[in-house]
């Protein structure tokens, strides 16, 4: 498995949105009920929604985020075998969440690093260090 990053793509090959997110500082991490992992927020573009639209309702459904601010970072790709699948990174600071969770997501969870025991362990910490190095006071 291998993950690679773009300037750009075509619109309509991005299937995924994952948004790096913190609060008060701190990571937020999710868990899955059915997952002992921890996992980025993020999940797959529904049929006909803009990419940022599904940014932040994947952020609302797996974080409860309702006051944010989303900004875009990268186009990435996974490349599994000969099959290569797109997806857009985004930052996100959160002011406030929810009181409760809607969906399959058991918690979230604040970290000062990245947890290790991840759910995407090949992939999150490539996303995770891209973001720093553009994060960079002096850049690129």
């Amino acid at each position: 498995m291998q993950v690679k990053f773009y300037d750009n793509i075509e619109d309509e090959k991005l299937l995924f949105a994952v948004i790096l997110t913190k609060y008060n500082n701190k990571w937020v991490f999710c868990k899955h009920k059915s997952r002992d992992t921890y996992e980025i927020p993020g999940g797959h573009r529904e049929k006909d929604e803009a990419i940022l639209e599904t940014a932040k309702r994947e952020l609302y459904e797996e974080t409860g985020a309702i006051k944010y601010k989303i900004t875009p970072i990268t186009v990435y790709s996974v490349i599994d075998g000969d099959t290569e699948t797109f997806g857009k990174l985004y930052f996100a600071e959160v002011q406030e969440f929810e009181k409760e969770l809607h969906s399959e997501i058991e918690l979230i969870k604040l970290f000062d690093d990245m947890p290790e025991n991840l759910t995407y362990p090949l992939i999150q910490p490539k996303l995770m260090e891209v973001y720093q190095q553009l994060s960079l006071p002096n850049g690129k």
